[in-house]
């Protein structure tokens, strides 16, 4: 069952997903509408879920379930794990891709291989405080903390 996300406690459990791109105001139309019927019917061993969804900067997709109620079973994720990838299917997206990095300068969010990301830090183009997007999140209370961080204080500062 679907409920406001900032209803739910701060050790709600989180998958953040990033696009490739920035989705389009129908593309957001979709995606909610989507979201919606899945998390309203999302389900662990016949329990429904009490779920949410955020779409920060209109490119990451960001499913946050309260496990004090429900936990998520390995039959729940991976139905959400399809439900991703009905969205990259529909929508031309990339969510699923992990070997990329979302950073941002200048206020502008850029998107690019791992790959690409290590060369830019070795040619010195980026820094250590340059801000990143660390996905590995857990829960809520990370998200809201250490989602958008320096990244000298996330997992890319191996890279400094």
């Amino acid at each position: 069952m679907i409920v406001p996300f900032n209803k739910l406690p701060e050790e709600s459990r989180v998958w953040i997903y990033q696009s490739n791109r920035v989705f389009t105001v129908g593309e957001l139309d979709f995606i909610k509408e989507n979201a919606n019927d899945f998390l309203n019917n999302w389900t662990a061993h016949g329990a429904k879920l009490q779920a949410a969804i955020d779409i920060p900067y209109d490119r990451f997709l960001v499913i946050a379930l309260n496990e004090s109620l429900q936990s998520a079973s390995g039959c729940s994720i991976d139905s959400s794990v399809r439900f991703i990838q009905n969205l990259e299917k529909k929508l031309g997206v990339i969510l699923l891709d992990k070997m990329n990095v979302t950073y941002r300068i200048r206020n502008k969010i850029e998107y690019i291989s791992l790959k690409d990301f290590r060369k830019m830090v070795k040619k010195k183009l980026l820094n250590s405080n340059v801000i990143v997007f660390n996905n590995l999140v857990i829960n809520k209370k990370e998200y809201n903390s250490l989602w958008e961080v320096p990244a000298i204080n996330s997992w890319h500062a191996r890279y400094f």
